[in-house]
């Protein structure tokens, strides 16, 4: 498995932007699928979004498409989310995964390994 941490989280006024990154040890990150799901206060976890082993095949929820993009950089065993237009409803804690899904994995039940999670807090 491949250890994953969290980092870029933050509060925001809404409409700001924020960038999280996920940093994975280990030399096969770029085995992996690697995907962006998120947990508010109450509420179940969600999918975000998702990025196959080889870019640039990626897949996101509705609630992120056209503001948030997912990337990745396997020389740097690092993915990305730049999330931009944020809303108050963005608000909870953002958990980056890894899947070794040959796809591009967006179901939860195919990621394996899972980071501590970032907060990210938009204010209205």
């Amino acid at each position: 498995q491949v250890q994953l941490v969290e980092s870029g989280g933050g509060l925001v006024q809404a409409g700001g932007s924020l960038r999280l990154s996920c940093a994975a040890s280990g030399r096969t990150f770029s085995s992996y699928g690697m995907g962006w799901f998120r947990q508010a206060p109450g509420k179940e976890r969600e999918f975000v979004a998702a990025i196959s082993r080889s870019d640039p095949n990626t897949y996101y929820a509705d609630s992120a498409k056209g503001r948030f993009t997912i990337s990745r950089d396997n020389a740097k065993n690092t993915v990305y989310l730049q999330m931009n237009s944020l809303k108050p409803e963005d608000t909870a804690v953002y958990y980056c995964a890894a899947s070794g899904f040959p796809g591009v994995p967006f179901i939860r039940a195919d990621f394996s390994s899972w980071g501590q999670g970032t907060q990210v807090t938009v204010s209205s």
